[in-house]
């Protein structure tokens, strides 16, 4: 049974009962005129100064019956000089940015979100995502300032969050924020023409939550799934079609994670102990046979990815790359001094080299068991999947069971829809045909939020049907890291064959 009656499918969600009015007849036609001109200084990746002067628009609703107007809206900045030379951006690519982490809500410039603009240029430190997340989560404000100064038109959404509340019911919770994303991305196909830039080259950007939203935004373009509740907010009769979607440290797959985060960080203390072993590896037995069943095969004629090899996938292809590339950076003595304190890496031949036990005990882990659907519904995800009277559901039925003791106990009945309709491996492995072909994907070693079977799986999936993909892993790099963001511009240009000189 349930431990809380199931979640009726009701308007809070949709936009029927909370924030502005029903119906209140927003306009979608972009106030093209209705701009202010700014400057400002962007710091290349390379360290040169360029002043940018662009052009400005502010808060623009993008649906016609808003829940929430003041996270339901968009900011675009469209370059018309850079460094004195004057620029026609009006056909540019779309630098699209998610300024949303924690599964909380954002606005264009922050918001309620506590982290607006993350990740910097610089690596964080692991935390859990439970904890206030790191100046700038979500958006990668960093990315977005060189996308503007490359010359690409720059467009930020809000979107409502697990938080928002009114009256004592809440009306953020999932799936609103990948409805009201989906909607601004609709508004600006439905403005081609007027507002700036080329909707057919639309890049998403977005880390932690942010990540699992651009990466959504990649996987469901096109899903017939979502259009009850974009009819609900008066969302445009128009494509939400992605190009390219950059996605940083994602939580993604969700109902898949506590099984993914046992297989990575089982044996590993939390707080100098072992968490419950017995649950721990009944989840990793359930990891083994969900990895199974998804049929991936590596990359570099691996084979099939199993739950028995990928240890050895990651290291071989990622893990060991990224500390290989680390050390080489360093100086001798930085590097001597490096290796001393880590003993577990074996420096040869100018490579690194170290077993999978020894990463992780390098690394540990930061969430109990369940990582995600935990027992005392503290974590984001929970949150996430609340509804409109409880603040925060179990989503899986592990979890509901852990937490309850009822090895009978099943989640509300609309909580498996929610979690499919959030889970973007679910559209790729129906192979959509109006997927984004293009992943710009990244993560730190030492993000300890999620298993990297979750991104890896990812890339995987991209991979084997195709597509352009773009992995990287940064050695020592925490949740958010963002290490290499010219090579991002560099990638967009050339997927996009876009570029000012």
């Amino acid at each position: 049974m349930a431990a809380t009656a199931a979640g009726a499918a009701t308007a809070w969600y949709y936009g029927g009962t909370q924030g502005a009015a029903a119906s209140t007849g927003n306009s979608l036609t972009f106030p093209r005129d209705s701009y202010t001109t700014e400057t400002k200084t962007v710091t290349t990746a390379d360290g040169t100064d360029k002043t940018v002067t662009y052009r400005f628009w502010e808060n623009i609703v993008y649906v016609a019956d808003p829940v929430d107007a003041t996270y339901q809206c968009l900011n675009v900045e469209e370059p018309v000089e850079i460094d004195g030379r004057a620029l026609d951006a009006s056909r540019a690519p779309i630098f699209f940015s998610i300024p949303l982490g924690g599964f909380l809500s954002g606005t264009p410039t922050g918001g309620t979100n506590p982290g607006g603009g993350f990740p910097s240029t610089a690596p964080t430190t692991t935390s859990t995502s439970a904890a206030p997340l790191p100046p700038g989560a979500g958006d990668q404000g960093d990315n977005s300032a060189l996308a503007l100064a490359a010359g690409y038109v720059v467009v930020t959404s809000g979107a409502r969050g697990r938080e928002n509340v009114k009256d004592g019911k809440y009306y953020g919770k999932a799936p609103a924020a990948l409805v009201d994303l989906k909607a601004a991305l609709r508004y600006v196909h439905k403005n081609r023409g007027v507002l700036p830039g080329d909707p057919s080259r639309i890049i998403t950007n977005g880390g932690s939550a942010g990540g699992n939203f651009s990466s959504m935004m990649g996987a469901s373009v096109g899903s017939s799934l979502f259009e009850p509740y974009l009819r609900e907010i008066g969302a445009a009769e128009a494509s939400d079609a992605v190009f390219a979607s950059a996605v940083f440290c994602p939580i993604i797959d969700l109902g898949n994670a506590d099984k993914a985060y046992e297989w990575m960080f089982g044996s590993a203390e939390l707080d100098g102990e072992l968490v419950d072993q017995t649950a721990s590896k009944e989840l990793t037995s359930q990891f083994a046979s969900y990895q199974t069943s998804l049929g991936l095969h590596g990359v570099g004629g691996f084979g099939r990815v199993t739950a028995a090899n990928y240890d050895r996938y990651l290291l071989e292809n990622y893990v060991r790359p990224a500390a290989t590339s680390h050390l080489r950076a360093l100086s001798d003595t930085d590097r001597t001094t490096y290796l001393t304190a880590n003993p577990f890496i074996t420096w040869s031949g100018d490579e690194a080299s170290f077993s999978w036990d020894g990463y992780i005990a390098h690394i540990g882990r930061s969430r109990p068991v369940p990582a995600f659907d935990d027992k005392a519904l503290s974590e984001p995800e929970p949150g996430y999947f609340g509804d409109e009277t409880h603040n925060a559901r179990h989503f899986t039925d592990f979890g509901l069971r852990y937490a309850t003791g009822d090895r009978t106990a099943t989640v509300d009945s609309d909580i498996p829809h929610k979690v499919m309709l959030a889970n973007p491996m679910h559209y790729l492995e129906k192979r959509n045909p109006r997927r984004a072909r293009h992943w710009w994907l990244r993560i730190g070693t030492s993000d300890t939020t999620h298993s990297l079977t979750a991104i890896t799986n990812l890339a995987l999936r991209t991979q084997n049907l195709g597509d352009d993909v773009n992995l990287k892993m940064y050695w020592d790099g925490g949740h958010g890291a963002n290490e290499d963001p010219g090579d991002l511009i560099k990638w967009m240009g050339e997927i996009t064959g876009y570029g000012i000189g």
